[in-house]
């Protein structure tokens, strides 16, 4: 079925160069600048790479060199600098994988998709490449391999920028499927790179076509990720050697340093106020905040407090790329609902239900920068910023009971909670509190008049005395008539009636 054109597109696709890949001449007077990836690829990674190579075009850097570092990280943010470097086009991008003073050496998995989005890979003696197939972390902290959606994704991913900058697609889907058999051949003498379905492919049209099939050795057993060492990644086409930045300089052409990024002190703090427990912490105090603010006259510490740390949560979350004005909506309506179940209806309902929700839905979305899932990798992203979420909703209700139950109890909140027993009104003493012992059952169906605006709580004036009382699921304007529907114990409930 397959034409001699093909067949000869098929073979080309699959050469082996020995030397580097995109080899430049040398001595051109052409600049560099280097952006290292380092340590896990996280949100803050993604943010600090998009900011650094920015500064690089904008300094008209010939080379944009990514020394890269890592044993892997988070499979969203290792495709977001991926498709930033794949847009890049003023510059040329390189993928450098260099030993070091502390240095691991490795790129490795979310490491080895950012190399392969690069138009250029260069690795120093000693270093490796590979095992990029995507993981989740169990409910016990260990790796387990994730689903075939995601897999196939990554996969996809890797086979396309292998082919976008002319890598061998077989060691980009040995690199990430466990499935995959790949092997080293001779075709005609050269060598090749075959995964198992190319080589039996190309094995029974060689007689057709003429062509030699000798198969040479299997480079990644079926069963098995495939991670290459830098003599390897040579030896098969994939990289080019340089040990030292003079060598790559003069393997890519270049002969100065236009630059040079290192994360700051500013790149450490997003690092940590992005990361799942400072957002979880923020969260808590925040709606904490929020409550004590909400049931204090005024705008006082508490207001500061959570403004403060809200804006830190979606502060961070802007300057990773993550929150827009969808976010903010959100969270201000949930709050206004909060304010309206708590001043203007009754008990706690839709309208409080609904304020959790949305500010739930707000602090989700500004962890992520997808709103829908669509890959298995995004719904696990979904999950654990949703268990987040959950968790710091679940910890502020229980710090707001706590501080309900507990506040009169607390020195630090003698400020915004009432300690002092109401012993006289404007109409009259208030003998209502005699240590709990009168008894007012016989005070049902009995009317007066709201001495306080009930909230639903306050105080009454029935035949002449002033009782606390509470509206019965109302509020009640003071100087309202009322009529006591029910007494349980010390406990009076009433509600508005006509005229007395």
């Amino acid at each position: 079925m397959c034409s001699l054109a093909a067949f000869l597109i098929l073979l080309a696709g699959l050469t082996l160069p020995a030397a580097p890949a995109h080899p430049q001449p040398a001595g051109t007077g052409k600049s560099v600048w280097i952006i290292p990836i380092q340590g896990d690829i996280d949100p803050s990674m993604a943010a600090f790479v998009r900011r650094e190579a920015g500064k690089a075009l904008a300094g008209d850097a010939d080379f944009v060199v990514f020394e890269i570092d890592t044993f892997g990280g988070r499979v969203d943010s290792a495709l977001q600098i991926t498709s930033f470097i794949t847009s890049i086009r003023d510059a040329r991008t390189v993928a450098w994988v260099n030993t070091g003073s502390g240095s691991m050496g490795v790129s490795w998995s979310a490491g080895a998709l950012i190399a392969f989005a690069c138009a250029d890979i260069y690795m120093a003696s000693g270093t490796s490449i590979g095992a990029a197939a995507p993981v989740t972390v169990g409910a016990d902290g260990s790796p387990d391999s994730a689903g075939e959606k995601t897999v196939a994704a990554v996969r996809s991913q890797m086979a396309a920028l292998a082919e976008r900058n002319g890598y061998p697609a077989g060691i980009a889907l040995a690199m990430v499927d466990y499935d995959v058999e790949l092997w080293e051949v001779l075709v005609d003498g050269q060598s090749r790179v075959l995964t198992l379905g190319e080589l039996e492919r190309l094995e029974a049209e060689a007689p057709e076509q003429g062509a030699k099939i000798e198969r040479r050795s299997i480079i990644s057993p079926p069963g098995k990720l495939l991670s290459l060492t830098s003599g390897e990644a040579n030896r098969y086409g994939l990289a080019g050697l340089a040990d030292d930045r003079d060598s790559l300089f003069a393997a890519i052409g270049a002969s100065e340093t236009a630059g040079e990024s290192s994360p700051g002190i500013a790149d450490g703090i997003i690092a940590f106020l992005t990361s799942g427990p400072a957002q979880a912490v923020l969260i808590v105090l925040g709606l904490v905040m929020v409550f004590l603010e909400l049931n204090t006259p005024g705008f006082g510490v508490p207001g500061v407090v959570a403004a403060l740390a809200f804006i830190t949560v979606f502060g961070s979350g802007a300057l990773l790329g993550r929150v827009d004005s969808l976010e903010i909506v959100l969270f201000l309506l949930g709050v206004g609902c909060l304010a309206v179940e708590i001043f203007v209806l009754p008990g706690f309902g839709v309208m409080g239900i609904s304020g959790i929700i949305l500010i739930g839905l707000s602090l989700l979305f500004s962890m992520q920068d997808f709103i829908i899932p669509r890959a298995d990798w995004e719904w696990d992203l979904l999950g654990r910023n949703a268990i987040v979420v959950v968790f710091s909703l679940l910890a502020a209700v229980g710090g707001i009971a706590v501080i309900a139950l507990l506040g009169p109890r607390i020195r630090l909140f003698d400020g915004i909670t009432l300690k002092t027993r109401i012993t006289g009104t404007v109409y009259g003493p208030d003998t209502s509190d005699s240590a709990g012992e009168e008894d007012y059952t016989a005070l049902a169906g009995k009317r007066g008049v709201a001495a306080s605006t009930l909230r639903p709580s306050g105080t009454a004036e029935i035949e002449g005395r002033i009782y606390r009382v509470e509206g019965d699921g109302v509020f009640i304007e003071a100087g309202e008539p009322v009529e006591i529907v029910r007494v349980y114990g010390s406990r009076i409930v009433v509600r508005p009636c006509g005229q007395v």
